[in-house]
């Protein structure tokens, strides 16, 4: 076991585990921590705990101090100049006329670098704006090209829920998220009602899968062949969460289906929930 503390570097993003050196952190606190590329200051997500060797990402680094008003006041300057360096580079982007767009600028806590996020349809050669954003800030300059998802992450925004975006508010990694989650949900197949602002299926289909397979586990699918207290007959449409089915009797092929809940009946042979070819095929770029 070892003693650790969780840091965050951004609002919405990973903890990351460094050793406290012995020193009782509070959640919350900021602190100066040693990293890959060198000193950060972030904020405290997790105070002193223990965990398994298995958990930690070794070598485990240090934290260097607690934050200082020095600390925190270079942070502050750090943002006001990466407002500045992100209207820089936008003119720079034009200049060189590259099918780019830039999302986000990024300065080290120690100004050893600068970091820009952007997005783009294919490959771009930026390696002429990278050397003047270098004459610029005589700094090392890294251009980091990110996914959509990764843009709508950064960016912020309301889905279609009426809610703050999932991705933006809690969630720390993004999950893979397939077709027949949706389906399996028991959602329109429609790219409008399934997608999120980044144009790719919403991070919240994977999130709540785990529920909806739990219910499936004992909720009989559409097509499923079951006995009722009416007699058999196979199930037209079902609502998952509420357990309410539609089933059409087989001593009454014509008549009207007739509603009954989950606990009512037995089921008999259950039908498999799938994704057709074509729709696959169609929303393959969703994924």
């Amino acid at each position: 076991m070892a003693e650790v503390i969780g840091v965050k570097f951004k609002d919405v993003g990973k903890s990351y585990y460094f050793d406290p050196e012995g020193v009782k952190v509070e959640e919350g606190t900021w602190v100066v921590v040693k990293t890959a590329r060198g000193e950060e200051c972030g904020i405290v997500a997790i105070s002193n705990k223990e965990v398994s060797e298995e958990e930690i990402v070794k070598p485990l680094k240090s934290i260097v101090r607690i934050a200082t008003k020095e600390d925190i006041a270079r942070m502050e300057e750090n943002k006001e100049k990466e407002k500045q360096a992100f209207e820089i580079c936008e003119k720079k982007i034009a200049a060189h006329k590259l099918e780019m767009k830039l999302v986000d600028v990024e300065y080290t806590f120690d100004n050893s670098k600068i970091l820009f996020y952007f997005t783009a349809d294919g490959r771009v050669d930026f390696r002429e704006i990278v050397k003047d954003l270098a004459s610029v800030f005589k700094t090392r300059i890294e251009l980091r090209q990110i996914g959509v998802r990764d843009e709508a992450k950064m960016l912020g925004g309301i889905g279609i829920c009426g809610r703050e975006q999932c991705c933006s508010s809690f969630l720390g990694d993004f999950q893979p998220v397939s077709i027949k989650m949706a389906k399996e949900q028991g959602l329109s197949l429609n790219p409008a009602k399934i997608s999120g602002t980044c144009g790719r299926l919403m991070c919240c289909l994977k999130y709540e899968q785990d529920v909806y397979e739990d219910l499936l586990k004992n909720t009989p699918k559409i097509g499923a062949y079951i006995e009722t207290p009416d007699g058999r007959g196979i199930v037209e449409d079902m609502n998952v969460l509420t357990g309410n089915l539609v089933v059409r009797l087989d001593k009454n092929k014509e008549g009207a289906p007739k509603n009954y809940f989950k606990g009512e009946v037995t089921i008999i042979k259950d039908a498999q929930i799938s994704v057709d070819k074509s729709d696959a095929e169609e929303l393959k770029e969703l994924e």
